[in-house]
Parts: structure tokens; C-alpha cells; sequence
């Protein structure tokens, strides 16, 4: 089975995520300035609250995701607020003709003083442990 990793990180929280849970299934982390070119039968897909929304170069991305390369996405998020970006991110690719998992990863993110140290070593576990779920579903 084909994984990809792809992310957006303005602070680097999702970044940590995104490299934790490429460590899990054997796949390399990338920012989402790197398109997919090659076929996924998953794509994790990170991004994080900004705003209360999901930041452009995310919508960007997905605009430019072709339906006939990716099997499934697997989403994540970080936030040190507001819960998910999942029903934003899914939306988005639905309209695309994109499956979206319902299993998502979500966990609370450093900003300014909020939420200081997270993602922690418990954060990067469950994340792992998701990445490991989900390719064991799809495989």
C-alpha cells in the first residue's frame, strides 16, 4: 500500500504530528508546497486552526489534488482552541470527489502560552497510533 504524508505548519506543531505519524507507517513527511504527484491509497492530509479556519495554501492544495491519485484521506490537525479542521478539510475535498476517512487525529497545539508544550510525547503516541490504525484498516 501507497501512504503519503503531507502537512501545513505555520508554528511547527503540525509539522511534529505530520513526522511522527510518517514515522509510524514507514512514509516521509512533506509540506504540502511538495504536490502529490503519485498515486496514494492514503493520504494524510495535516493542517491546524488559523483564524478559526483553515489557512489558503491548504484550500490550494486540495484544489489541485487529482481524485484519480488518491485512494483515501486520512486527516489530522492541531489547535490550541478550537477543535478540528476535519469538516472544513472534508468538505473541501468531497466536493472534489475525494474520500475522506471519518477516523481523524486531533490533538491541542502551542501558541503563544497556550497549551505550552503540546504536541507532547503522549500527543506524538496517540498519532502514531492512529497512523498505524489507519493503514492497518486500508491495507
Amino acid at each position: 500500500m501507497k501512504i503519503a504524508v503531507r502537512y501545513y505548519s505555520s508554528t511547527g506543531n503540525t509539522k511534529k504530528v505530520a513526522e511522527e505519524i510518517a514515522r509510524a507507517v514507514g512514509a516521509e513527511a512533506m509540506d504540502i508546497r511538495q504536490p502529490l504527484t503519485e498515486k496514494a491509497d492514503v493520504l494524510f492530509l495535516g493542517s491546524a486552526v488559523y483564524a478559526a479556519g483553515v489557512d489558503g495554501s491548504v484550500k490550494q492544495f486540495i484544489g489541485q489534488l487529482d481524485k484519480e491519485k488518491v485512494g483515501a484521506v486520512a486527516c489530522f490537525s492541531t489547535a490550541a482552541l478550537l477543535p478540528s479542521t476535519y469538516r472544513q478539510v472534508k468538505k473541501l475535498l468531497e466536493a472534489r470527489g475525494i474520500r475522506v476517512l471519518a477516523d481523524e487525529f486531533h490533538c491541542r497545539g502551542q501558541f503563544h502560552l497556550m497549551q505550552k508544550g503540546h504536541p507532547n510525547a503522549e500527543d506524538l503516541r496517540l498519532a502514531a497510533e492512529f497512523a498505524r490504525r489507519v493503514a492497518g484498516e486500508k491495507a
